[in-house]
């Protein structure tokens, strides 16, 4: 799966689970540009994202999340 494909099932996880279609998520999409990505939604967020793609994150790689690069970087780590 490419960096384009998980961003775009990304966008879909954040608009869903975040019920605002209006977001934009990029890959330097960071926690503080999105107004409702507070730590619940962190949470809420991380389990849509390993139910979806099947993966488990380690609470080290969600840690040390600092956009959602780093969030595609762990999901394709995941997936290979």
């Amino acid at each position: 799966m490419t960096r384009s494909e998980i961003l775009e099932q990304i966008k879909e996880i954040f608009v869903e689970t975040l019920d605002n279609e209006e977001i934009t998520v990029e890959e330097s999409t960071k926690a503080i540009d999105i107004d409702e990505w507070d730590s619940l939604m962190h949470v809420l967020l991380v389990d849509a994202m390993e139910k979806h793609f099947e993966v488990r994150f380690k609470a080290s790689e969600i840690q040390d999340w600092k956009d959602v690069s780093e969030i595609i970087d762990s999901i394709s780590h995941n997936l290979n």
